[in-house]
C-alpha cells in the first residue's frame, strides 16, 4: 500500500525534526554506571507521572537496567525487545526508522525484509550515541502511544544530558 503524498510530506517533516533530535542527543561518553543512572532517571520520571512503562537501557548489546511499572504488561517487554533491535539494525531512534519508511512511501512490514515481529518500527526507543564514537546502546520505553513513547524519552534525554 503505497502512502499519499500528504502522507509522505508529514512523515519527511517528522523524520527530519527526529533526525536532529538523534543528532542533538549524544553522550560525550556512556558507561555501565551511566546507563543505571540513566535508566533510574527515566524509571524515576514515569512513576512521576504515573506511567503504565516499561523502561530499558542497553550498552554493547547487554541489558543494563530494565524496570516495568505498575500498569505494564509483559506485551510491553516485547515490544521494547523488539523496538531495540530496530535501532541496533538501524542504528537510529525506531520511530526514525518508521518515518524513514513513510517519508519514501514505503511500509516497513513489507519492504524491510526483516522480520516484523521481531523488529519493530515503533516509536519509543532511541540510540545511545558517544561523541566520535557512534552509537553504543540503547534507551527507551514502551507502554503508552508510540509518538508518546518517543517524546518521554527525548524530553528525558534532553534533561539528563542536560544535568
Amino acid at each position: 500500500m503505497s502512502a499519499t503524498m500528504d502522507e509522505r510530506e508529514e512523515a519527511a517533516a517528522a523524520l527530519a525534526r527526529i533526525t536532529a533530535e538523534e543528532r542533538e542527543l549524544v553522550f560525550p561518553r556512556f558507561d555501565r554506571q551511566t546507563g543505571w543512572t540513566l535508566g533510574a532517571f527515566l524509571r524515576d520520571a514515569a512513576l512521576g507521572r504515573a506511567l503504565p512503562v516499561v523502561v530499558g537501557v542497553t550498552l554493547a548489546g547487554q541489558r543494563l537496567f530494565h524496570a516495568a511499572l505498575p500498569g505494564a504488561s509483559p506485551d510491553n517487554d516485547a515490544w521494547l525487545d523488539r523496538k531495540v533491535a530496530a535501532v541496533v539494525h538501524f542504528q537510529r531512534s525506531s520511530l526514525g526508522v518508521r518515518e524513514q519508511f513513510r517519508a519514501a512511501g514505503r511500509d516497513y512490514a513489507a519492504d524491510s525484509r526483516l522480520d516484523h515481529t521481531r523488529v519493530a518500527a515503533n516509536g519509543g526507543v532511541f540510540p545511545i550515541t558517544v561523541a566520535g564514537v557512534g552509537v553504543v546502546g540503547t534507551v527507551g520505553i514502551s507502554g503508552l502511544p508510540q509518538v508518546e513513547d518517543h517524546a518521554f524519552v527525548v524530553e528525558q534525554l534532553r534533561a539528563f544530558l542536560a544535568g
